[in-house]
Formats: structure tokens, sequence, C-alpha cells
């Protein structure tokens, strides 16, 4: 008897185990079934598809307009300029937090909505189209912030590293067209990141 004991504490604290290892493998146990929760995600996950849209417009404008079409023609200019992809690694890290990453979508919103500036003056017959993706991207940036206070996030500020913030001097017209090209090359690279992230909570 008492072997057979033994044997049941002993399953019975291998499968407390097992739960506690899932519960803290869950990323959103409290907000799955949360339909405001649910909500919030389909709403930005329109919003972004929408932004990419326009980044993709831009990027055929650019390919149309100064025959920047090929982002691995500008490697060498890339690394001259230092200007870095915002990141998005609190999205895909394996200890997913879900303030964490709509953190990270928010900030580099902030960050792409300043870049986009740049191109303003490189494509001003175009600024219909320019203006609107700035004020999407700044909307979407604030709504986010909005959505995380609503449902009680955390909001998580992280350090703006070097290539994400104000945007480096140019030296000539060519480095502001092919900082213009890699700055749409690495927000439509972000879009994707967050539209993954964003798709893959819907799922949970």
């Amino acid at each position: 008897m008492r072997s057979l004991e033994t044997v049941l504490l002993l399953l019975v604290s291998t499968v407390l185990g097992l739960g506690v290892t899932m519960l803290h493998a869950a990323p959103l146990p409290e907000f799955s079934g949360d339909q405001d929760f649910q909500q919030f995600l389909q709403k930005d996950l329109e919003y972004i598809r929408k932004i990419k849209g326009d980044v993709a417009r831009l990027q055929e404008l650019m390919c149309s307009t100064f025959q920047l079409c090929s982002e691995d023609e500008l490697l060498l200019v890339k690394q001259k300029l230092g200007i870095t992809q915002a990141p998005l690694d609190q999205c895909h890290s394996k200890t997913f937090q879900v303030d964490a990453c709509f953190s990270q979508i928010r900030d580099g919103l902030q960050i792409y909505h300043g870049h986009l500036a740049l191109l303003l003056p490189l494509l001003p017959a175009h600024s219909s189209l320019v203006d609107p993706l700035r004020l999407d991207v700044s909307n979407l940036s604030t709504n986010i912030q909005q959505q995380m206070e609503d449902l009680g996030l955390n909001t998580v500020t992280y350090p703006v590293a070097e290539g994400q913030g104000p945007l480096p001097s140019f030296s000539s017209d060519f480095e502001k067209q092919a900082g213009g090209f890699i700055i749409l090359a690495n927000f439509q690279r972000f879009l994707e990141m967050a539209l993954r992230a964003l798709r893959h909570l819907t799922q949970l």
C-alpha cells in the first residue's frame, strides 16, 4: 500500500508540476478568451495591414522614381548610414510577455513615424500618400498605448538603440534617397513581424 501511495503522490506532483510549467509557458492565460482583447487584436491587425499596403506603394514609387528597387544593392550604403531596424524581439521571445511585445510595437511605430518624414522632400508630388501614412502610424501607436491602459497592461519603455533615433545627416541626395528606401524596407519587415505576432495571439 505504501508503495502505491508513493506512486500516486509522485503522479500527482508530476501532473501539478506540468500544470505549473504549462501556465508559465502560456503567454496570455488571462486574455486568451477576453472579447475586448480579441477586438483589440483584430483592430490592430486591420490597421497594420493598411499601413503595410501603403508602405508597399511607397516602395514602388521609390523604385520608379529613383531606380532604388533592391535592398541588396544598398548594403554598403546601409552600413555607412547606420539606419537599423526597430526591434521586435519581445514579440518572438521564449519568455513572451504581452505588455513587452505591445510596448515594442508602439515604440517601433513612433520611430518610423519620425523616419518617414524623410520621404516628404523626396516625394513631394506624393505627399497625399506620405502624410496620411504618417498619421496612421501615429494614430496606431497612440491607440495601442490607450488599449494597453484600458486592459490594465504595464507599459514598458525601452532605450532607443543606435540607428533607431533621429536620422543621421546625409552628405548627398543619393544618400537621402537610399536612406528613404532603407527605412521603408526596414519598416515593411517590422510590420510583417508585428502581423505574425498578432496573428499568433488571435489563435491562443
